[in-house]
């Protein structure tokens, strides 16, 4: 916008606010419209300053719906807030406020579009928010309490590997238990930490029903395999983390 006031040779384009000032900066521009002698250059002003004022708008409702936010957190009554919001009662300036609120909010139903500026609408997509929110706080205790019984026996596993069978398949599963185990924090670690534990008890199951003979040589690799099995057992049973 400043290079097509300078390219036309406006002769007030250094009174311009600067760019960060973009308020003072688009009231300079429309009172200076006519200043651009190219009708194509009028045309992609006019044009950019609709986005920027619908830029500014939206601007404008998200800090306003976080005064309103810091309001009602310093206990500012609704009837107080009718006032500033410009309307005449209580619920007036609820339900202004909620269909403010819908610019801060996002529908993943309707491809993450903004929600509908509505009260109804805003609440529930707080609703869905919440919901979300705890479903993700649910599955990550799962997965903390999880991992605390799945690490040890993991552990035991690595522990007790030379006295386990040296089968190929056997020494790959375990290398990928010892690779993922020091570092198995988030959900989808303790997931393949799991996949990689049945992956193994399904190897020494199966070297022992072909051969006919045990795939631990010690009483401690028997227990850590007998643990592994146990648990990959309850967790075919157990919801997906």
């Amino acid at each position: 916008m400043r290079q097509l006031h300078e390219d036309t040779e406006d002769e007030n384009v250094s009174r311009m606010p600067a760019d960060e000032e973009l308020f003072q900066a688009l009231l300079f521009l429309e009172a200076h419209a006519g200043a651009l002698k190219s009708g194509a250059a009028r045309r992609e002003a006019a044009l950019t300053r609709v986005k920027l004022w619908e830029y500014l708008r939206e601007q404008a409702d998200i800090h306003q719906v976080r005064a309103i936010e810091d309001a009602r957190a310093a206990h500012v009554e609704w009837s107080a807030l009718a006032d500033a919001l410009a309307v005449n009662t209580p619920s007036a300036a609820y339900n202004k406020a909620k269909r403010l609120q819908a610019t801060t909010l996002t529908d993943p139903e309707r491809g993450d579009r903004p929600v509908r500026r509505t009260p109804e609408a805003v609440l529930e997509a707080e609703r869905r928010a919440a919901a979300k929110a705890a479903a993700e706080q649910r599955a990550q205790q799962e997965a903390a309490r999880h991992h605390a019984l799945l690490a040890p026996v993991a552990q035991r596993l690595l522990d007790q590997r030379a006295d386990l069978d040296d089968d190929e398949d056997v020494t790959f599963w375990l290398d990928q238990i010892a690779a993922v185990l020091p570092d198995c924090q988030t959900p989808t670690q303790i997931v393949s930490l799991e996949r990689y534990v049945e992956a193994l008890v399904r190897v020494l199951a199966r070297i022992e029903r072909a051969s006919g003979r045990p795939v631990a040589q010690t009483n401690e690799a028997r227990l850590a395999y007998a643990a592994a099995a146990t648990l990959i057992s309850a967790s075919r049973v157990r919801p997906a983390l």
